[in-house]
């Protein structure tokens, strides 16, 4: 049987918790030491002693690490784990800003490890279902993919506004679901809830490979919806990823020769729906399985710390659109 993989966690905060559970739970991988400055306010690492450091991580003889630490820490843990050569996942966004992401990603894949950036959504059963299908062919061509992240405020974000917090997912996800990234972006935002940080965002955008995009996201909305649309030449993909639900809309193609207004649009009809049965897994566990197997050699299931820096990059230009009035592009 082969030897466990040593784990290292840094930072047992909010997300940090979760990230010690998974790993403890993980086949193949030892959770074996942890870090945090503040200790274990949760209590998720019992029986193992918490570590103040970054270095003191690096002494305990890992294999990988999980960086869970503020955003505002992650270029110097990265960089440390880097230049220490173990291989790292790091929780999103990658950096705090584009040149801090163009350091990490260069130093990781300079050293030849694997690196990759925690976007859990990637890893919901829809969208990994949604994408799946995609790339079978099922939508055919791809024309649009819209995104509403819609909630109510969170009151443990203090330091950036619902761009870099939520709409980053977005932006990771379309680019992952089209397999092409930004090209240009247009944004609109508004501050209502006295914050110094925008609360409400819409997005427009276009991908290199023509398909146009829609995001709508904010904290001002007193309930929850997290949706995404697919809607392609053979019909329509919507994921649910509260509920972990999928649903196919055909585009029936039927003539509307009948409908006197309708007669010069053609290709498009109502047709049937069905909504998938999937096995509903822990996003956080899937990704934890993925960055296990990409150090083990298979890396298909990750997102890369090249991906990460271009959401950075594509979060930089709507927060600048929105700033300036203008259309942005990458």
């Amino acid at each position: 049987m082969a030897t466990p993989l040593r784990a290292g966690l840094i930072g047992l905060g909010m997300m940090g918790r979760h990230h010690a559970r998974n790993l403890r739970a993980l086949d193949g991988v030892d959770l074996v030491a942890v870090a945090d400055a503040h200790g274990d306010p949760h209590g998720a690492a019992p029986g193992l002693e918490v570590l103040p450091d970054v270095e003191a991580l690096i002494a305990a003889g890992i294999d990988y690490a999980v960086v869970a630490v503020p955003t505002q820490f992650h270029r110097d843990v990265a960089l440390a784990l880097a230049d220490a050569g173990i291989h790292t996942l790091v929780e999103k966004p990658l950096a705090f800003d584009i040149e801090e992401a163009e350091e990490i990603t260069a130093a990781f894949e300079k050293a030849g490890l694997v690196g990759a950036v925690g976007y859990i959504e990637r890893y919901n059963p829809a969208l990994q279902e949604m994408r799946k299908r995609i790339a079978d062919g099922q939508l055919g061509e791809i024309f649009q993919i819209v995104t509403r992240r819609q909630g109510g405020f969170p009151a443990r974000i203090a330091d950036v506004g619902v761009v870099k917090d939520l709409a980053t997912h977005d932006l990771d996800l379309t680019a992952w679901v089209a397999q092409s990234p930004y090209a240009s972006v247009a944004a609109t935002s508004t501050r209502r809830s006295g914050r110094e940080d925008e609360d409400m965002v819409s997005i427009a955008g276009r991908l290199e490979d023509g398909t146009i995009t829609n995001h709508l996201v904010n904290w001002l909305t007193p309930f929850k919806e997290r949706v995404t649309v697919v809607t392609g030449e053979n019909g329509a993909l919507v994921a649910d990823t509260l509920n972990a639900d999928l649903t196919f809309h055909t585009n029936a193609d039927a003539p509307t020769n009948h409908w006197e207004s309708l007669a010069s649009f053609r290709g498009v009809s109502e047709g049937d729906s069905i909504t998938y049965a999937l096995e509903r897994r822990e996003p956080l566990a899937t990704e934890h399985q993925a960055f296990r197997d990409a150090i083990l050699g298979d890396a298909s299931n990750i997102v890369t710390m090249r991906e990460g820096l271009h959401t950075v990059r594509t979060v930089e230009a709507v927060l600048e659109s929105a700033d300036d009035g203008r259309f942005v592009s990458l």
